[in-house]
């Protein structure tokens, strides 16, 4: 028997993001759930077990930062990896010191991005 696919979470303000990772994801035989901000996000977290958190910082309202923490709070939270836009290396620090297991600068190149998913995955 076919173990299930993992299911990764994307969290992206942008909708082109969004629908670029949902595809690239299921081309990689992962199921993909995507939302547009950190509250549909992290409701979702308390009904689905999700094997990997793909999340961008910047975002109006609730910030990437402040989804790590809220994560981190809670028991088993599974393993993020930050994608962001901003190439500061301030913000990759913080995010990793938040807990966040990698970091991948926008745009992402597909097997960067799946290593760092299976590397996640294997390790939660």
């Amino acid at each position: 028997m076919a173990s299930p696919a993992r299911l990764i979470a994307v969290l992206d303000d942008e909708p082109d993001f969004r629908r670029a990772m949902t595809r690239l994801l299921t081309s990689y035989g992962y199921e993909a759930a995507a939302f547009a901000n950190a509250q549909a996000l992290l409701a979702a977290v308390s009904t689905r077990r999700f094997d990997c958190i793909l999340l961008d910082l910047h975002m109006p309202g609730v910030t990437g930062f402040d989804v790590l923490a809220a994560l981190r709070a809670r028991p088993q939270s599974p393993p993020v990896i930050v994608v962001s836009g901003h190439d500061d290396p301030d913000y990759g620090r913080r995010a990793l010191d938040l807990e966040a297991f990698a970091w991948q600068r926008k745009p992402v190149r597909a097997p960067d991005l799946v290593k760092a998913i299976e590397r996640a995955c294997a390790d939660a």
